[in-house]
Parts: structure tokens; C-alpha cells; sequence
């Protein structure tokens, strides 16, 4: 069967997720002016679990989604749930101290128990399977597992982790071009679109009113803050951005300019005989390399190889994913050489600078807040910034405090030239990746 592409537009992409969603209500357009407590705009991960934690504190919620719950990157990514929020969290020393350092990786652990705890209380079916391992290209990635050993347990990491030499692969992977892996069966895998739904699913139950097709044209800001779409407008005591990748420079630009919307793709085969299953992934883990360009699998719960990569910041989609991420899946596992691929899709993820999480609110409206710039590694992130979210928003702002004191550039060039700008430093770094 050939792959089936991608469909923009106001319905889903066509993806392996949407052709195994399990939850799929639609929610009415907003065609009315509403009175609330917090307005939410973006129906992914952030927004629909920022209005779950303020629901469950008694606040009336309203969530403004521009096409369907999960559209964007919450419904089309690699299903990975990785402990960890930030890349090199040590840099950020300087501004929010060793203490708060420790408080953002004690809560890159946390994530990962709200997601679990999510799951779990709410009977969401969203194929949880727990597992994961960082695959080592070069010798030298070695000693960086071991150096994230060493933190972890220094946090009090409570869940295996082990250290894999190049001989002992086989017990986990059945590919031959990696140096060796850090098992962490803290960390695992899930289906992303389901989660999300199941979610929002929570949120209705709470009282959420969520409008789907409700594109936020304009913010009015003031005491009361007035949030306009095509067809109607939301009032609150505060607004919650929760857009990311497509929250636009246009809508508020002083977020806006700090994000940079790369493309990520992702192929899906056929099913694939158990055998098969059993001799690439034996005990169903998912995987991702250390590159900065980096691969990332895994098995669907009926047997299929979810395989994605190819991160690009040109703003187009490749005319053909299947044929860009073919030969990266064949290179890691030959033995799959031919095999049919039935899916492939792609989507916007949001990059910062420092590839750190920005959690903040607005200089000029306190009641403004924001959460994006995952840079693809957003399942538990998301979670947690919706947690401190609302924490904020409830006068607990500890947390919030920490996040808030990181500093992000604002990207130079404007929309026009900052991806281009972007795209040469991350040259740069894979270059930095062959050595």
C-alpha cells in the first residue's frame, strides 16, 4: 500500500494516529461573546491539561482551539515520554541558581509521573508502554550516559536504569551501528493523539468549555482581557497562550519572535510479523540516537515500526517524507529493506534558542501567560508547564518563578529571515556531530 500523505486543512493530517484515534468528539465553534475566569488558546497537550489543573482548583475554563484538539504537534509526534525538561539545564546557572537548576530536573522527573498519574486515574487508552533508551553514536556519548546515570541517582531516580556496552546491544535492539545505550524503564512510550483526546475528554468532564475551529484573531488587553475569533470573543481575568509552533508572530509578537516553527516527520510501515517485531524492538521500548540530527522509533501497539526524524526549518514539508526517511530507517535496520510503509505525516514543533521551555507571562499584561518552545521533546514538558501554569495562576508561584527568570532571545531577522538564520547554527552543530 503507498504511504499516505499529509492533508493540511481544517480536519486532521492523515497519520497512523488519526486512523487509530479512540476519542474523537467533535466540540462546537465559538459563535458568541462568553464570560470566564481563564481563557485558553490551543487545544494541545499544554492548554488541555492547563485547563485540567485549573478546573480541578474550581476556575471556569474556556479553551480555544484554531482546528481540532491535537491537531498540531500534541497529536503528531513521536509518542516518546522522555524524562527530562531543557537541554543542558547547568547553563542556566547563572540566572536562577544551582537550586533552581535542581527544581526544573526534579520536575523533568515529576513530568513523567503527571502524565502516568493521568493515564491511570482517568482509564485514558493511549497504548502506555514503559521503556525507553538513548542510543549512542560516538565513543564519547559512553561517558555522557554514564554522566546522566550518575545525575539521575543523584535525584533519587527510582526506576532501573542500566549502561549497555556495544556487545550487549542485542539484548534491546537489534541494530548494529550504535556504540552502546542507556536502558531507562522510567521513561517509555505511548500514542500521543489518544492522550491528548482522552484529556480533553477530562476537561469536558470538569467543566471546560472547549470550542474547536476558533481561531484567536486578536488579544485586547486590560484587567479584563478580551479574546476575539472570527464568529465570537472570550472576556477573562486571564489568558493562557498555549499555542506553540502556531501560536504566530502576528497574534503577540513578543512570543512569537522567540519561537521558530521545524518541521518533524514521522513514516509508519505496515504491521510487521511478530517474529520480526521480537528480533528489531525484543521488549518493546522506544529509542532515539544522540545526534543533533537525531533518529527516533518505535513499535505501535499492532506491530507497526513508527520511525521519525529529519528535523527541517525551511518552513515546507519534503515533497516526499517517505522517500527522505526511508534510507535513515533502512540504516538502522537493514533487515526491514522494502518493507511497505502505509503512513507517513509531519508536523510544527517549536524551537527556542536555548532550547529551553519558556514559561512566563507577558511584560506588559501580568495576567498574560505563556508556555511553548519544547523543541520536540514536549510529551512530559507540556505537562508540567501546565502544572506551574496554573500553580501561577492560583498565587503559587514558586516554581513559576524559576522558569520565568530564564532569559530568551528574541531571533533576529523577523518571520522572514529567522528560520534560515536558525537552520545555519544547526549546520553547525551536526557538522560538530561527525567529530
Amino acid at each position: 500500500m503507498p504511504a499516505k500523505s499529509p492533508i493540511h486543512n481544517d480536519n486532521y493530517p492523515a497519520s497512523f494516529y488519526y486512523a487509530t484515534a479512540k476519542e474523537l468528539v467533535p466540540h462546537p465553534r465559538l459563535e458568541a461573546s462568553v464570560d470566564t475566569d481563564v481563557c485558553i488558546v490551543g487545544g494541545g497537550f499544554t492548554g488541555i491539561n492547563t485547563a485540567i489543573e485549573l478546573a480541578q482548583q474550581g476556575y471556569k475554563v474556556v479553551l480555544l482551539e484554531a482546528h481540532r484538539i491535537g491537531w498540531g504537534a500534541s497529536g503528531r509526534n513521536g509518542g516518546e515520554l522522555i524524562r527530562g525538561i531543557g537541554h543542558n539545564l547547568d547553563q542556566f546557572e547563572s540566572s536562577i541558581g544551582s537550586e533552581g537548576v535542581r527544581a526544573i530536573k526534579l520536575m523533568g522527573l515529576e513530568a513523567v509521573d503527571i502524565v502516568k498519574q493521568r493515564i491511570a486515574s482517568h482509564n485514558i487508552d493511549c497504548d502506555l508502554q514503559m521503556g525507553f533508551c538513548d542510543l549512542a553514536i560516538k565513543p564519547r556519548h559512553m561517558d555522557e550516559l554514564q554522566e546522566e546515570i550518575d545525575e539521575l541517582l543523584s535525584l533519587g531516580y527510582r526506576h532501573e536504569l542500566k549502561l549497555l556496552p556495544k556487545s550487549s546491544l542485542h539484548e534491546v535492539i537489534g541494530a548494529d551501528r550504535y556504540q552502546g545505550a542507556l536502558v531507562d524503564m522510567g521513561s517509555g512510550h505511548l500514542h500521543p493523539l489518544n492522550l491528548v483526546l482522552g484529556e480533553a475528554r477530562v476537561a469536558k468532564e470538569l467543566g471546560v468549555a472547549i470550542y474547536e475551529h476558533s481561531a484567536a484573531t486578536e488579544i485586547i488587553k486590560g484587567d479584563t482581557i478580551t479574546v476575539k475569533t472570527a464568529r465570537g470573543q472570550v472576556s477573562s481575568r486571564f489568558l493562557v497562550l498555549a499555542g506553540n509552533a502556531y501560536i504566530g508572530h502576528k497574534l503577540e509578537p513578543h512570543i512569537g519572535g522567540k519561537i521558530l516553527p521545524a518541521g518533524s516527520y514521522l513514516l509508519a510501515t505496515e504491521p510487521l510479523p511478530q517474529a520480526v517485531c521480537e528480533q528489531i524492538i525484543p521488549h518493546n521500548m522506544a529509542f532515539a540516537d544522540m545526534s543533533m540530527a537525531l533518529d527516533y522509533f518505535r513499535l505501535s501497539a499492532d506491530n507497526r515500526l513508527l520511525f521519525g526524524g529529519l528535523c527541517t526549518y525551511s518552513g515546507k514539508d519534503p515533497k516526499d517524507i517517505c522517500a527522505a526517511l526511508r534510507p535513515n530507517m533502512e540504516r538502522v535496520f537493514p533487515q526491514l529493506k522494502g518493507v511497505g510503509i502505509e503512513y507517513e505525516w509531519g508536523g510544527m514543533i517549536g524551537i527556542g534558542a536555548n532550547r529551553m521551555p519558556q514559561i512566563g507571562r507577558l511584560p506588559d499584561s501580568p495576567n498574560i501567560y505563556f508556555a511553548q518552545a519544547y523543541s520536540g521533546h514536549g510529551v512530559n514538558a507540556t505537562h508540567m508547564a501546565a502544572r506551574v501554569l496554573a500553580e501561577a495562576i492560583n498565587n503559587q508561584t514558586d516554581r513559576f518563578d524559576i522558569f520565568a527568570a530564564i532569559q530568551h532571545m528574541t531571533f533576529p531577522g523577523g518571520p522572514v529571515l529567522r528560520s534560515p538564520i536558525l537552520a545555519a547554527g544547526m549546520l553547525y552543530h551536526r557538522m560538530m556531530d561527525l567529530f
